[in-house]
C-alpha cells in the first residue's frame, strides 16, 4: 500500500527560475512591502530623446514672436556689456589699432584723483537724494492711503515728474537755481537775503542736483508704497487702535515692519539709479565750461563717476579707459547693493 506524500508548507525562499518557468508567473518581488503593487516600467520608445525638439517645434510660434527682443537685446545690450570687458584691458581711441595693456588702465585708475573726487561727489550726492526722497515718498504715500476722494488725481499727481524729459526738468531747474536772474535769489533778494551762489559753489551744486533728483524720483517710489500700504489689511489698524495706539506708534511699529521688504526694493532701485547719475550734471552744467563741457561745473563739484566716464571715452577717445572707468563703478555699486541688503536682512532676522 503506497503512502501519499503529505504537503508541506510552502517554500519560504526565493523560487527558482524552473519553478518561476513551471508555474508561468515571475517570481514575486520580496523588496516590495506588503500591499503594494509593483509599477510597470514603460519600455524607452525610439523618440524618447525627442521630446525638447517636439516642444520647440509645436511651439515654433510663440518663439518667434518673442525673438526679436532677444536678438535686439543681444546685438545693442549684451554684446556692447561683454566687449567692454575686453575693451578694459585694451587701449584704443576709437580708429586706429587696439594696444593690449592689461591691468594698466586699472593701475591708472587706482591713481586718478579726478576719478575718485568723481566718485566722492557721486556718493555726497546720492545720499543727499535718496535719504530724503524716500522719507518724503513714504509719507506721501501714508497722506494719499488716508484720503478717500481725489485719490486717482494724487496718483496721476506724483508720477508725471517720474515720466516727464529728464533734460527739460535740468533746464527748468537750472534757470531757477540760476546765480544771478533765477527765481529762488529773486525771492531771497525780495525778502531783503544776500542771494546764494547756487550754481557756483562746492555744495550748492550738489543740492541743485540732489535736488533735481529728489523731485524727479519721489512720486514714483511713492505710488510704490501706496500699492504696499493698500495691501495691508485694514483689520490690524483697527485692532491697534483698539488697544489705544496713536498715529505716530502706528507708523513705526506697525505700517513700517509691514513695508519692509517694499522698503528694501526702493532703496536698491534708488542706489542703482540715485549712483548713475549723468543727465543732471550734464545739462546744468555742461555749457558753463568751455574747456572741458563736462567738466560737472566749477571746481568739478558736480562732476559724477558716469560724466567723467564720458568725458574720457568720447570727449578724449579713450575708449579703454572709459571702460576701465564703467567696470569699477559696476562693482562698487554691486557692493553697495550688497551691503544693503545684508544690513536689512540683519535686521529682519533679529525681528
Amino acid at each position: 500500500m503506497s503512502s501519499t506524500p503529505v504537503a508541506g508548507p510552502a517554500p519560504t525562499g526565493p523560487t527558482s527560475g524552473s519553478d518561476a518557468g513551471s508555474t508561468g508567473r515571475p517570481a514575486p518581488d520580496r523588496r516590495r512591502g506588503p500591499g503594494r503593487p509593483g509599477r510597470r516600467i514603460r519600455p524607452v520608445s525610439a523618440g524618447a530623446g525627442r521630446g525638447p525638439r517636439r516642444r520647440v517645434a509645436k511651439y515654433w510660434p510663440q518663439y518667434l514672436a518673442v525673438s526679436p527682443y532677444y536678438l535686439i537685446f543681444s546685438v545693442f545690450m549684451l554684446f556692447p556689456v561683454l566687449y567692454t570687458v575686453y575693451l578694459a584691458f585694451q587701449k584704443w581711441d576709437g580708429i586706429g589699432d587696439m594696444q593690449f595693456v592689461g591691468f594698466q588702465q586699472f593701475r591708472f585708475l587706482w591713481d586718478d584723483p579726478v576719478f575718485w573726487q568723481s566718485l566722492r561727489n557721486t556718493l555726497v550726492i546720492w545720499v543727499l537724494s535718496t535719504v530724503p526722497m524716500l522719507f518724503m515718498a513714504l509719507v506721501l504715500a501714508v497722506l494719499v492711503n488716508s484720503t478717500k476722494r481725489f485719490t486717482a488725481f494724487y496718483r496721476v499727481a506724483l508720477f508725471i515728474p517720474s515720466i516727464t524729459s529728464l533734460v527739460a526738468i535740468a533746464i527748468f531747474f537750472g534757470a531757477i537755481f540760476s546765480n544771478n536772474f533765477g527765481l529762488i535769489n529773486a525771492v531771497l533778494r525780495a525778502l531783503h537775503v544776500s542771494a546764494v551762489p547756487w550754481m557756483s559753489n562746492e555744495w550748492t551744486i550738489k543740492l541743485v542736483i540732489a535736488a533735481l533728483m529728489t523731485w524727479q524720483w519721489t512720486g514714483y517710489n511713492a505710488i510704490i508704497y501706496l500699492a504696499g500700504l493698500q495691501a495691508i489689511p485694514s483689520e490690524l489698524y483697527e485692532a491697534a487702535r483698539m488697544d489705544g495706539a496713536g498715529p505716530v506708534r502706528i507708523f513705526f511699529s506697525l505700517t513700517i515692519p509691514l513695508l519692509r521688504p517694499i522698503i528694501l526694493f526702493t532703496v536698491i532701485v534708488s542706489t542703482v539709479t540715485g549712483l548713475q547719475s549723468f543727465t543732471e550734471p550734464q545739462v546744468l552744467f555742461g555749457s558753463e565750461a568751455a574747456t572741458n563741457p563736462n567738466s560737472g561745473g566749477p571746481g568739478q563739484a558736480g562732476l559724477t563717476t558716469l560724466l567723467y566716464f564720458y568725458h574720457q571715452a568720447f570727449d578724449n577717445n579713450d575708449f579703454g579707459y572709459g571702460a576701465a572707468i564703467v567696470w569699477a563703478f559696476f562693482l562698487l555699486i554691486l557692493l553697495i547693493v550688497v551691503i544693503n541688503w545684508s544690513l536689512v536682512q540683519r535686521k529682519e532676522r533679529r525681528t
